[in-house]
């Protein structure tokens, strides 16, 4: 009977500990030099070293496969694990937009809306599911499944819009850090004054995408074009190192563990 009645239980999702960083200032720095990353290391690959945008698309594509696996398999929070995963999350998320875009010749307002709709479907069904959509809360396989496909796409639709600000705006390099960075300040003053922490947080994430991409493309740009002139090497490399850096400081002081699977929701987008 007791058998019986175990076979007939609802099954649960397997339980972890949650398996995201607590989000303080080292999770926006870091987040904005992976990004960065993800522009510049990109165009290297796809231009620089002349490997094609299509190759370069299923060459991190790949990658991308190998790493979630990994980071999907772990129990819990690997500081090394998970912004290597973020790290090409970037770089792939920045080459389906640049498919679209160059490979297919889809106008970039036409992006921004599919990839606003799919983050919008991505979100409902989360929601739908799991009634949460805080960070803090990652502690199954499918919260965990929802949060990196909601990753991808903020990526897709953060290179979508701010190609497409660019394009409207015709603005130089160092000029079009200014917006994303305006607006992320904006951000951040809302939550301050009581607006929802999930939803600022979100929509600083998705933000940080054209920041990290715009100072990307102002560090690689030649001098003559108003850039700094590193080129997408050196801007890799730097930004590479600056990250290596972040979390190797991070795994040796654990100062962006969550301490356990339930925090107070008000520090969704700060610590």
């Amino acid at each position: 009977m007791a058998n019986h009645l175990s076979s007939a239980a609802p099954r649960v999702p397997r339980q972890l500990l949650n398996k995201v960083p607590e989000v303080t200032i080292w999770f926006w720095i870091i987040k904005i030099l992976c990004t960065t990353v993800g522009e510049s290391f990109a165009d290297y690959i796809n231009e620089t070293l002349g490997v094609g945008l299509y190759r370069t698309a299923i060459l991190f594509t790949a990658v991308l496969v190998a790493v979630l696996w990994a980071q999907m398999r772990a129990r819990s929070y690997q500081a090394p694990l998970y912004w290597l995963t973020v790290v090409v999350v970037s770089i792939t998320g920045t080459l389906y937009t640049d498919i679209l875009t160059d490979g297919i010749g889809v106008p970039l307002w036409i992006s921004s809306t599919v990839f606003a709709s799919l983050l919008a479907v991505v979100f409902g069904i989360w929601y739908a599911r799991e009634r949460t959509l805080s960070i803090h809360s990652i502690v199954s396989t499918p919260r965990e499944a929802f949060y990196w496909l909601a990753v991808l796409v903020t990526f897709a639709l953060g290179t979508a819009v701010g190609d497409w600000t660019l394009d409207l705006t015709g603005w130089a390099p160092g000029q079009a850090v200014l917006l994303p960075l305006g607006l992320i300040a904006a951000v951040a003053a809302a939550w301050k004054l009581g607006a929802g922490p999930v939803l600022t947080f979100w929509l600083a994430y998705i933000l940080t995408r054209p920041l990290g991409a715009n100072i990307g493309d102002w560090l690689a740009t030649p001098t003559k074009e108003q850039g700094l002139g590193l080129g997408t090497a050196g801007t890799s490399v730097l930004f590479l190192a600056a990250i290596l850096g972040t979390v190797a400081y991070l795994t040796v002081s654990k100062a962006d563990v969550i301490p356990d699977a339930d925090p107070e929701p008000e520090r969704e987008l700060v610590g």
